[in-house]
């Protein structure tokens, strides 16, 4: 992980929040052999007792299913809107350009629901995404009990303890004060996920930069 001080968020609750507006997580693990695994999986946050929990399923007798078994430890990487920064954008355009994106890094041992677990996960899923609209046909207490005798032993549920959570918010807080708006202008104006980008940049440009106090100079960006 790109690991500089500068490009770290410190507010767990912002990190809590980006991952509950980021639930797809693309999760690895490995066989012991090293035989690498991946898959792409929603993903559920719970707190309990002060400690962050992680639950998602998958696919029973798949590759990433096996690799679990065989070895619990697991990564899950949560990503935001990413885009291009031009160096012609800074007021020293003499350097590298570089990319500016979110993302957070999850690591802890994955363990098997039970059924019972499952089907209680299951509820929690669908009526998240159906936005507490239990009268919804897909909510998992309205599903066909055909349906649900075909589907629910073909997947397995997980959950990761956090055991450890790292971030990077790469949003040019190197960058001094008239870069730092420019890049906000032009990232603007190109929409889509540049535009997201500034937004995130936007909400962080006053602490960076309190009225009246100027950053002069910048650290190394690659």
């Amino acid at each position: 992980m790109y690991n500089f001080s500068y490009f770290k968020e410190k507010d767990q609750q912002t990190i809590l929040d980006f991952i509950a507006e980021n639930p797809f997580a693309f999760m690895t693990g490995s066989f012991l052999s090293g035989k690498q695994v991946a898959t792409q999986i929603p993903i559920l946050l719970e707190e309990r007792n002060g400690e962050l929990f992680l639950q998602g399923h998958i696919m029973r007798s798949t590759d990433h299913h096996k690799a679990f078994i065989e070895n619990p430890n697991g990564l899950l990487l949560f990503t935001g809107p990413s885009c291009y920064v031009s160096a012609s954008w800074y007021s020293n355009p003499q350097i590298g350009s570089t990319w500016n994106y979110m993302s957070v890094h999850i690591a802890g041992q994955v363990n098997f629901m039970t059924d019972e677990e499952l089907i209680l996960f299951m509820r929690k899923l669908t009526l998240k995404f159906e936005k507490g609209n239990a009268q919804s046909l897909t909510f998992y207490d309205n599903l066909p009990d055909q349906y649900l005798s075909k589907m629910m032993p073909a997947i397995v549920g997980l959950e990761i303890k956090a055991d450890n959570i790292e971030n990077v918010f790469k949003l040019s807080q190197n960058r001094d004060k008239k870069s730092y708006v420019n890049i906000i202008s032009k990232l603007e104006a190109q929409g889509g996920q540049s535009a997201l980008i500034a937004s995130e940049m936007k909400k962080r440009q006053a602490k960076l930069f309190p009225e009246g106090i100027e950053q002069d100079g910048s650290k190394i960006d690659s």
